[in-house]
């Protein structure tokens, strides 16, 4: 509670009384009953209607719920609507039900029209739209309606509430910034009431309120508007364990029954492919759709920042991944140590075409269009990628680096590489099968783990490495693969051919660390 605030008991009272005396269940064993609340959805509903301001008027304005599926995140989504459509004492209220798409905006709506339905008060003060997804209390002109991510261009909303049903769905960010930036200015006391189950998207809206969510309970950020609720697993915690499901899951025995997560993570043990699903549906753990290879925790410990110009005249080599001309290419300069004790430097490049920028964005919901402004990103005039530019840009590097040797895919050869040999560059065909990446590769994960590699935390990089799957081979050899990666990882590539002509040729271009010792693989 912020300083100055106070717990309303006559406030928390009116919210949790309106709820069990007018809503109630529409589904399952418990259909038609009235909604008595469970205790950890009571003190959700205290804390946001109880907590207040010393003017009166409520601290939260929104309230961030990560809970796993079948907890009762709907009802108490459509019961908070609601009470803020017909009892939060605000004429003229405009309350949203915000999903991805229409399907999905019109669950948390039909299960409150259902509860208006079922009570003869609500009903004989609502006038219902069924087809346009709306209703309005009469007494106050407050209207209630479900909307989808299409409306995410308009604009001119009064809002009073909020809910967004699994927030993880949303495509982008267009629709919340829509909702929450500035559309309630006018209410005292408006409420955006997020609502979702952990997504498997790090580069979304949902995950940066995870994190802020996170950052508040573990007190490294504050903000007394913003109130926190996450059930989940932690990643080290054994995700077949009974004794872990409750934590993730406080409705447990309650509206979900107990056989049926374990039946569900017998099916997980079974086949790995549902494992992540558990995780993600059951646990409330953030997954990628695919097992990533790279430790993200051991990467991030590498991240320090350092400036690049302590590198200038450095020796150094280039891995240049030119992909497709309307993709996005990363060429990546990698620095051997020049001493046993200091690390392998990274510096990562990106490019993509002008004007696919807002296309990718939406079709890949990868925030390009952010990288781009902080400078991670750089963009080439034109729908496909502009190699002269490129060319020109690496010629520019050559002023500041000591780059002697550029790796490149052999299969990917261009005018764009002649041109390098024709500024003065080294260039180097390089494949892209086991025999040539798998010694590079592993490398790379015994640089990471012993926190020889030092790369700055660049987002797009990380996401390139977070994206990472690995194809073996029977003789154990590795490399990373396109085809089963679920997003780029294209400044890995980059990045792991650079580290492979740095470690054969070093610093003082002697003889190859794996000569001298072969690999360590952990």
């Amino acid at each position: 509670m912020a300083k100055d605030s106070y717990y309303d008991k006559d406030a928390a009272d009116h919210a949790v009384c309106f709820i069990e005396k007018f809503c109630c269940h529409t589904q399952g064993q418990w259909d038609g009953e009235p909604f008595e609340l469970i205790d950890w959805q009571e003190q959700i509903i205290r804390d946001i209607f109880g907590i207040l301001k010393p003017n009166g008027y409520r601290q939260f304005n929104t309230a961030y719920i990560e809970i796993p599926k079948k907890n009762g995140k709907s009802e108490l989504a459509a019961a908070v609507a609601l009470y803020l459509l017909c009892a939060d004492f605000e004429p003229g209220a405009q309350v949203y039900g915000c999903a991805a798409d229409r399907d999905q905006a019109k669950i948390v709506f039909d299960v409150a029209l259902e509860m208006v339905k079922r009570s003869p008060l609500l009903m004989s003060k609502m006038t219902i739209r069924q087809s346009q997804k709306e209703m309005e209390y009469n007494p106050t002109g407050s209207k209630y309606k479900a909307l989808s991510a299409d409306v995410a261009n308009k604009h001119g909303f009064n809002i009073h509430g909020v809910i967004f049903d699994e927030l993880h769905t949303q495509p982008n960010r267009k629709l919340f910034d829509v909702m929450t930036k500035g559309s309630g200015d006018a209410r005292m006391q408006p409420l955006y009431f997020l609502i979702t189950t952990a997504g498997d998207n790090v580069n979304s809206i949902c995950f940066e309120q995870h994190q802020k969510a996170k950052d508040i309970l573990e007190g490294r950020k504050h903000d007394s508007t913003f109130y926190p609720v996450i059930f989940g697993v932690d990643e080290d915690e054994d995700w077949t364990d009974p004794k872990v499901w409750k934590k993730a899951n406080p409705s447990l025995g309650i509206t979900i029954g107990m056989d049926k997560v374990q039946t569900a993570c017998e099916q997980a043990k079974q086949n790995p492919a549902e494992e992540n699903s558990f995780r993600q549906l059951r646990l409330n753990q953030w997954v990628k759709q695919a097992v990533r290879w790279m430790p993200m925790d051991k990467w991030d410990a590498c991240g320090s920042p350092f400036n690049p110009e302590m590198l200038e005249g450095r020796v150094c080599y280039g891995g240049l991944d030119l992909s497709s001309t309307t993709d996005l290419t990363a060429f990546c300069l990698v620095f051997p140590p020049e001493d046993e004790d200091a690390p392998y430097y990274v510096l990562p490049y990106f490019w993509i075409p002008e004007d696919t920028l807002d296309l990718r964005v939406k079709r890949d919901h990868v925030p390009y269009d952010l990288w781009e402004r902080q400078g991670y990103i750089q963009t080439t005039e034109g729908n496909v990628i502009h190699y002269g530019f490129i060319e020109k840009f690496i010629e520019e590097l050559g002023t500041k680096y000591n780059i002697r040797e550029i790796a490149f895919d052999r299969w990917g050869a261009t005018q764009c590489v002649q041109n390098l040999e024709g500024m003065g560059f080294t260039v180097v065909p390089m494949g892209q099968g086991f025999a040539s990446m798998s010694p590079p590769t592993k490398e790379l994960m015994t640089l990471t783990l012993q926190q020889n590699i030092a790369h700055g935390g660049h987002p797009v990089l990380r996401w390139n490495m977070d994206n990472i799957c690995i194809r073996t081979d029977p003789a154990g050899n590795i490399k990373a693969d396109k085809s089963k990666s679920t997003e780029k990882i294209d400044g890995a590539i980059a990045m792991i051919m650079a580290l492979d002509r740095a470690i054969r040729c070093g610093y003082d271009t002697s003889e190859s660390v794996y000569d001298t010792r072969g690999l360590l693989v952990f």
